[in-house]
């Protein structure tokens, strides 16, 4: 297959397009780099472009002919999307309209699209299933869902085949150290923990640790980014032979807590993360797991990287080699 991969200059796009590429598809990459990096761009073509310019868009698509579109290129952050609601919903909802548009008006007839469990805002039982009730509590999650309206409008319209990967907590880093995770601000516990305890970050806030837990810190439910990978190769692979659109959860089906992930810190690296409690984020869960069933079922597809020490292990080796 040849794949355009829009945001893949990013943390989870950089990985899927080394994914395809080590699979024996040709990758072309469209990033803005607003927020992703050109040294992560290893793997095929680099087109410099942003999703809300569809006239780009359509020269890009109308060179390189895809057999298919992976987005990534959707802005992410819970708490920026609370203060800045229009950015969100003009890069997310307008920007995804773009690439739509774009394909249907080139003749590329498959997408899939990185999606979130931040749709389901406060989950009424976990595990979670895809048919759980939808009810975003900030605009990100918001903006998701409606992509997700979109892709069936356009599918019912003009015949798009999509499929929506709502994944949870993407972890971990390539284990061979050629692409990572590397945010600004960074936003992500494991990172964040990593720069606390090497000093490059002030200490790591908890927030909350009176749950309804068993240690009483959050639980949520870590993927390895390699494994999310690989399921947007496969996704395409099935939808490039006729599969039916439809959205399925990514996730171990384990959660882990935050004490927890500081704990096997610690095991991996030897060092003791400095933290300090901090009062509860409104807003917060106190577990999100995945029920991913479907997406073996669907796919042919499951976690094989995501136990913790392999997800902080190969975090701290990149962190470590990324920091000089």
């Amino acid at each position: 297959m040849k794949i355009l991969i829009t945001g893949g200059a990013g943390y989870i796009g950089s990985h899927t397009c080394k994914a395809l590429a080590h699979g024996g598809h040709e990758v072309v990459t469209y990033d803005n780099l607003s927020t992703g990096h050109r040294d992560l761009v290893r793997w095929g073509a680099f087109e410099h472009g942003d999703i809300l310019d569809v006239v780009r868009l359509r020269e890009v698509m109308r060179r390189h002919h895809p057999d298919g579109v992976i987005h990534f290129a959707a802005k992410s952050q819970v708490g920026e999307s609370v203060c800045l609601p229009g950015l969100y919903f003009r890069n997310n909802i307008a920007g995804t309209l773009n690439i739509l548009e774009a394909m249907r008006d080139e003749g590329v007839e498959n997408i899939v699209v990185s999606g979130t469990c931040a749709v389901y805002g406060q989950p009424e039982t976990v595990p979670i299933r895809e048919d759980a009730p939808k009810a975003p509590i900030n605009p990100y999650g918001a903006s998701k869902l409606f992509m997700e309206q979109m892709l069936r409008d356009f599918g019912t319209a003009h015949g798009l085949r999509s499929m929506v990967l709502r994944y949870f907590n993407a972890a971990g880093c390539d284990p061979e150290g050629e692409t990572g995770e590397r945010h600004d601000p960074e936003t992500h516990l494991i990172p964040r923990a990593l720069m606390a305890l090497t000093g490059d970050a002030p200490e790591l806030s908890l927030f909350g640790e009176d749950y309804a837990t068993p240690d009483g810190t959050c639980i949520r439910d870590y993927i390895h980014v390699c494994d999310l990978a690989q399921a947007h190769v496969l996704a395409m692979q099935y939808l490039n032979t006729g599969g039916a659109s439809g959205c399925l959860n990514l996730g171990t089906g384990n959660g882990l807590s935050v004490r927890e992930i500081l704990a096997s810190i610690a095991r991996v690296t030897g060092k003791v993360v400095p933290f300090r409690m901090a009062p509860r984020r409104a807003g917060d869960p106190p577990r999100l797991v995945a029920d991913a069933r479907r997406a073996g079922i669907v796919l042919h597809w499951r976690a094989c990287q995501s136990d913790r020490d392999t997800i902080i292990d190969t975090a701290w080796n990149w962190y470590q080699r990324d920091r000089i």
